[in-house]
């Protein structure tokens, strides 16, 4: 039971982790690139942020090649 309660909360910390990624990517303007796509028409509304989720892709392979070599 002691495992499983170390995994909960290292779920728990990711999250936060990336909820504060989240709050601070959008004051960066992620989400908000030329090149994201945003269709609003009446009720529905699209959106794809294929800009910012491929420079974000682009930022963490970067940092997971440096931190992580073997």
């Amino acid at each position: 039971m002691a495992s499983f309660g170390r995994m909960l909360l290292f779920m728990g910390l990711v999250l936060i982790l990336l909820g504060g990624i989240f709050i601070l990517g959008e004051r960066f303007g992620f989400g908000k690139l030329p090149g994201d796509i945003f269709i609003q028409r009446g009720n529905f509304t699209f959106f794809f942020p294929i800009v910012s989720t491929l420079l974000i892709s682009i930022i963490l392979t970067l940092l997971i090649n440096i931190f992580i070599r073997r």
